[in-house]
C-alpha cells in the first residue's frame, strides 16, 4: 500500500481530469488518497468525492490564506462537518507569513480554533507553516499545555530545530516533492533525523512536483517518485518504506479505515 497523505483533487489541474488522475495514481501503487480542503465553500465537493470513492478520504478546515475571508467562522461548523464518516483530519490550517494573504492576527485566532476542533473530535490537525516557526510552534506548545491533540506539518520545508520541537510534542512530519530537489540539502538532512514512526510521504499536488516531473503539474501518482528518493536517502527498501509509511498514516488518521 502506499498512501498520498495530502493532495487537492479539487484544485484546477486535478479536477478536469479527475478519474484520469486517480486511474493513474492507482496504476503507480498509490492505494489511498487524503484530499485536502482549504476554504468552507469546498467541503461539501472534498466530501462527495471521498463518499464516491472508497479510497478518498476528506479533511474539512481553511488554509491561512483565506482566514481574513472566514473570520467568524466557529467551530460549531468545523464540528458539525467533522461528524461526516468520510472526514478523518481537520486542515489544512495555520500560519503563513511569507504571502501574508491574510491578517496574521486573523490567522492566529482561526488556527486556534482548528486546534480546539480536532482536541475536541480526536481528528488530527494538518499544519501548514510558512515563514512563522516562531508563532506556530508557540502556539502549538501552547494548546498542547491545555490538552493534547494528534497533529502533523505537512510539506514540511521548516528548520532542523522546529522539526525537533514539533517531534518533541509529538506531531508527524510530511515529506512532499520538495525534498528530491537539489537545492533542498537542509531538507534532506532533516529527512534523515525524522523517527521511523512519525514519517508520512505526499503529493501537495497539483504543486511541487518532485524530480523526475519537475515543472509539470503534480499528480498524486508521484507521491511514489518520493518515497522512492527518500528511502534511498534514508538507506531502506521502497518496500519496508511503503509499510512503515502506511502504517503511520493510518495509526494518525484512526478514522480511516484500509
Amino acid at each position: 500500500m502506499l498512501i498520498d497523505s495530502h493532495c487537492h483533487l479539487n484544485y484546477k489541474g486535478l479536477v478536469e481530469d479527475q478519474q484520469g488522475v486517480l486511474t493513474r495514481a492507482r496504476a503507480a501503487g498509490v492505494t489511498g488518497f487524503l484530499n485536502i480542503s482549504t476554504r468552507q465553500r469546498e467541503w461539501s465537493d472534498i466530501i462527495g468525492l471521498a463518499t464516491r470513492e472508497s479510497d478518498v478520504w476528506a479533511s474539512v478546515g481553511v488554509h491561512p490564506h483565506e482566514a481574513d475571508a472566514h473570520a467568524d467562522l466557529g467551530a460549531a461548523a468545523l464540528l458539525e462537518a467533522a461528524e461526516h464518516p468520510r472526514v478523518i483530519a481537520i486542515g489544512e490550517t495555520g500560519l503563513d507569513y511569507y504571502y501574508d494573504h491574510s491578517d496574521r492576527a486573523v490567522q492566529r485566532a482561526l488556527f486556534r480554533t482548528h486546534i480546539g476542533v480536532a482536541r475536541k473530535t480526536g481528528l488530527p490537525l494538518i499544519v501548514h507553516t510558512r515563514e512563522a516557526e516562531h508563532d506556530t510552534a508557540e502556539i502549538i506548545a501552547d494548546e498542547m499545555g491545555k490538552g493534547a491533540f494528534p497533529a502533523l506539518i505537512h510539506c514540511f520545508t521548516a528548520s532542523a530545530d522546529f522539526a525537533r520541537k514539533m517531534l518533541d510534542l509529538g506531531l508527524t512530519i510530511s515529506l512532499s516533492g520538495i525534498v528530491t530537489f537539489k537545492n533542498a540539502k537542509d531538507l534532506q538532512a532533516i529527512a534523515l533525523e525524522i523517527p521511523e514512526d512519525r514519517l508520512l510521504v505526499e503529493t501537495d499536488a497539483p504543486f511541487l512536483a518532485p524530480i523526475p516531473h519537475r515543472g509539470r503539474v503534480c499528480e498524486p501518482a508521484f507521491v511514489a517518485d518520493t518515497l522512492r528518493f527518500v528511502a534511498d536517502l534514508r538507506g531502506v527498501s521502497v518496500e519496508a518504506l511503503r509499510e512503515t509509511t502506511t502504517r503511520n498514516f493510518f495509526r494518525l488518521f484512526t478514522k480511516a479505515r484500509p
